[in-house]
């Protein structure tokens, strides 16, 4: 098939090219820099499918485009599909697949990193012994050993996390709606997000981005979390109402803060901005507290994770080549 790649950083399509020639080589894979749009749908004019990544927009007018180019079929390389919209996909009779799951270690490892990053100030600290500052004062963190980390979503990514912390000597407690099995197996403690708030130390987001989550971490949610208490979001950005962080922030009642994602992401990551000013007064407010910690959304960024995203795309056209469906579609089937 031949394919256009929206939003293409050298590690896609070193990546990309790599499955498609285990594959055969059978796809003319065509890759753009440029963000997929309103404004730059038009670049896949020739493709029969597109490939899309998390902060690309694909809303009504970009589908109705893509069918009217004859485009079938939208392979997501990501899990999330939030930023699509699939009753325009269904109603155009578009095939949205996805990457299910890739390696969830990759997100749950520097999910950890990022506590253990907050909890003993290393951000800090390396800033401080590279400008001759040996002193400790700010630094004091606290032992993991015997602290209760809420896990907010059970699926693959929540129980690598589930697993590692238990290995610090955590209480590990969970919140899904629907408790998975791998959890059930687990023990682990299912409550009530009201209680997990309430009792844990640290709370980490694991869940996707749906009606139902999004702001599931707003001003009533910061307040009945325990004072002092460590956030980290490694899931989607909008899960976490970033006014009510900042807030909480400022108050005490959030003492950490971690987050690889950012409800506004779309216009800041995965580009260098370094010779710019930030536009975001929100996102600059954030970088100003010393108890918060922000990564790019480089949570997935390891080179097993990359290696099963691009041969996971790759089995996905390959699929709808020979048989019209999609390994991994997005069902679409209950949507009106």
């Amino acid at each position: 098939m031949h394919v256009v790649v929206f939003s293409t950083k050298p590690y896609d399509r070193q990546f990309l090219e790599a499955a498609n020639a285990g594959d055969g080589g059978r796809h003319r894979l065509v890759f753009l820099e440029a963000r997929l749009s309103a404004e730059t749908a038009g670049l896949a004019k020739g493709a029969e499918a597109v490939c899309a990544f998390v902060n690309d927009h694909v809303d009504a007018p970009v589908l109705e485009a893509f069918a009217g180019m004859g485009i079938r079929l939208l392979a997501l390389r990501s899990a999330g599909f939030n930023n699509v919209d699939l009753v325009a996909a269904r109603r155009l009779g578009l095939t949205v697949a996805r990457v299910p799951a890739y390696s969830p270690e990759s997100v749950a490892e520097h999910t950890v990193a990022m506590m253990l990053s907050l909890n003993r100030r290393i951000h800090r600290a390396y800033n401080r012994v590279r400008e001759g500052n040996f002193a400790l004062d700010g630094l004091l963190g606290f032992d993991m050993h015997g602290r209760t980390v809420g896990v907010v979503g059970t699926g693959r990514i929540g129980l690598a996390v589930a697993r590692i912390m238990r290995g610090f000597g955590c209480t590990v407690v969970a919140h899904d709606p629907v408790p998975s099995e791998g959890g059930l197996a687990m023990g682990l403690d299912y409550l009530s997000m009201e209680d997990l708030l309430a009792r844990s130390d640290i709370v980490t987001l694991h869940c996707p981005l749906t009606p139902a989550t999004r702001h599931l971490i707003d001003a009533a949610a910061v307040a009945r979390m325990r004072r002092g208490a460590m956030l980290v979001n490694t899931s989607r950005g909008a899960i976490v109402d970033t006014r009510a962080a900042i807030a909480g922030l400022k108050s005490g009642q959030v003492g950490l803060l971690g987050l690889d994602v950012y409800e506004e992401e779309a216009d800041l990551f995965f580009e260098d901005l370094s010779d710019q000013m930030l536009q975001d007064d929100i996102f600059a407010r954030l970088l100003t507290f010393p108890n918060v910690l922000v990564t790019a959304h480089q949570a997935f960024f390891t080179t097993e994770a990359l290696t099963a995203i691009a041969e996971t795309t790759i089995a996905n056209i390959t699929s709808f080549a020979e048989t019209g469906r999609a390994t991994h579609e997005v069902s679409t089937e209950k949507l009106a």
